[in-house]
């Protein structure tokens, strides 16, 4: 490799560095959102997701609920 074969492969690299950095930093790097009929499936599957979370929210706050809970899971483990 001679020196100014050399020269303009370090330019070359520094160059396309500059330009991805510049690309992260103004966001153009981004995956673009799922489009159509995926996007409303993934709605549907987040929301039911956050339903699911709500009611073992409760069952976890619930003293009493949590406690018959703990008591039928032993029971069953007795059988």
């Amino acid at each position: 490799m001679s020196f100014w074969t050399a020269v303009v492969a370090i330019v070359a690299i520094i160059a396309i560095a500059n330009l991805r950095r510049h690309r992260l930093q103004a966001g153009w790097d981004r995956t673009l959102p799922v489009a159509g009929t995926d996007n409303v499936a993934l709605e549907r599957e987040v929301i039911e997701l956050r339903r699911r979370v709500e009611v073992l929210e409760r069952i976890i706050t619930d003293q009493r609920g949590s406690q018959k809970l703990a008591d039928e899971i032993e029971a069953l483990r007795q059988n």
